[in-house]
């Protein structure tokens, strides 16, 4: 066994003995590198990425072009660093059950947070409830570039009537990492629940997510 295949198997058994417990982020990049060079040293790689990059995450949110820049990185190195943090995500929202009640924003947040994870856009999700707040269903309504989304009324409406909704939450993200609510952000709320209000639907909600807060116009009394 050469030295490298020895520090391989011994990072292994760390990560399937304790997890990312004590690891730093090199080494868990290490790690990650390993499945896409089946040989030799993936330490200088993994610095430099970081260098490049500046953090792990920084590492797997970067464009397929940046990362093909770094010496050393291939197609099968991009595919991999890309493929985890959209496997984590469809991960999170396979685990979303149509048993679930919303009863509250704790609740709604724990539904909509799988959904944006990783986001590097503004997005738009509906959730579709029935009279007793069952969830029906999740569907994607607009993804923009960063700071800007647009969401149709007909978007809206076709998502409505085709989970046979009546009552809905819309939820989207701010790549700013502030979840304060904008001023177009109220208006269109104020628009919509008009709308739906005419469909004999009720907007139960629009909430707002970044990385680690949520706001709620309900619970911000901006919804009537």
């Amino acid at each position: 066994m050469s030295i490298h295949q020895g520090h391989r198997e011994r990072v292994k058994q760390e990560f399937l003995q304790g997890g990312f417990t004590h690891f730093s982020d090199l080494r868990a990049l290490e790690l990650l590198l390993f499945y896409s060079r089946m040989q030799g040293d993936v330490n200088p790689l993994a610095h430099a990425l970081l260098d490049t990059f500046g953090s792990l995450s920084g590492v797997l949110d970067a464009d397929p072009e940046r990362l093909l820049a770094v010496p050393g990185v291939g197609e099968n190195t991009v595919v991999l660093l890309k493929l985890i943090p959209a496997m984590s995500a469809k991960y999170l929202s396979s685990r979303t059950n149509l048993d679930t009640i919303l009863s509250n924003t704790h609740e709604i947040r724990e539904l909509f947070a799988p959904y944006f994870f990783g986001a590097k856009n503004e997005m738009t999700y509906l959730a579709a409830l029935d009279g007793k707040r069952k969830l029906l269903g999740v569907r994607k309504l607009s993804e923009g570039i960063p700071n800007a989304t647009d969401v149709t009324t007909r978007q809206v409406a076709e998502a409505t009537l085709s989970l046979n909704a009546t009552m809905i939450i819309l939820a989207h993200n701010h790549i700013s990492g502030i979840a304060t609510p904008s001023e177009a952000d109220l208006i269109t709320t104020a628009y919509l629940q008009d709308f739906l209000s005419k469909m004999s639907v009720t907007l139960l909600d629009h909430v707002i997510l970044v990385d680690d807060d949520m706001v709620s116009l309900r619970d911000s009394r901006y919804l009537r």
